[in-house]
């Protein structure tokens, strides 16, 4: 079920984490879909999904209803789940069309869906928030990594730490020259060339490049989704599933 797993216990003042990404295995889809997908939107059964997702909530402990997944849409927008700010208390359910999703609670999970793009997760355990994050090539270029990170420091958060999980290597990821170009311009380490030297976009690397200019320390976890057979990847197979990033804020220590 998990391509990568990490739990960081509360102590003291600090709260406490639990990141992962997941891979296809463990799961009840079938084929092309098989196993763990956990997407509505790409053409699997509804029922499998829904199982596959009680599974990973399960695993965390929590309630298919406590995953808070986005309605991602490559844009920059980002919200915050009801509860952490003054929301309307009827949108808990719903997902928002965003690809920043923020959360200042820890009785929820933090979901983002990819199949070559970049998925980002933040946390301060400083301050008690977590956020998740779509950043395809076009969140990249237009900002929605900054823009969650901004968000995440409006609300009080000032001890951001990002993991960067596993997405379409530079050498796999060919575009036009003049896409690239405009990739580059915004994080100039997004310039790249694929296996037989044409021109190509690191997006994680300018994920990455993002993170680095506002301060946040980054840990950027190896894999290629098109060259992982156990990661879904639409470079590779077109019609396909979605693994997530998940993250989870846990409550700190009563201190007396």
């Amino acid at each position: 079920m998990f391509f990568w797993r990490e739990r960081i216990e509360p102590s003291g003042a600090r709260y406490g984490v639990e990141w992962a990404f997941t891979d296809r295995r463990g799961g009840s889809s079938q084929a092309p879909f098989d196993q763990l997908n956990l997407a509505r939107h790409v053409g699997d059964l509804d029922e499998a999904v829904t199982t596959n997702r009680h599974r990973l909530a399960h695993e965390l402990g929590l309630r298919l209803a406590d995953l808070r997944f986005m309605d991602q849409v490559h844009g920059c927008d980002v919200a915050v789940t009801p509860g952490t700010q003054d929301h309307d208390q009827e949108q808990a359910d719903a997902a928002p069309s965003v690809d920043g999703l923020i959360s200042g609670r820890t009785d929820e999970a933090l979901v983002v869906m990819v199949a070559d793009c970049v998925p980002v997760l933040l946390v301060d355990r400083t301050e008690g928030f977590v956020a998740a994050v779509h950043a395809g090539r076009l969140g990249m270029v237009t900002g929605v990594v900054p823009a969650t990170v901004a968000g995440m420091r409006e609300l009080g958060a000032e001890d951001i730490e990002a993991l960067v999980g596993p997405s379409v290597c530079a050498r796999c990821y060919e575009v036009p020259a003049e896409m690239r170009d405009a990739a580059a311009a915004v994080a100039p380490s997004a310039a790249a060339v694929t296996w037989t030297g044409t021109p190509a976009i690191d997006v994680a690397a300018g994920v990455v490049e993002q993170l680095v200019r506002e301060g946040v320390p980054v840990r950027w976890l190896p894999g290629c989704t098109r060259e992982n057979p156990d990661l879904y990847s639409h470079r590779r197979d077109g019609q396909t599933g979605r693994f997530v990033g998940v993250v989870r804020l846990l409550e700190r220590e009563q201190v007396a």
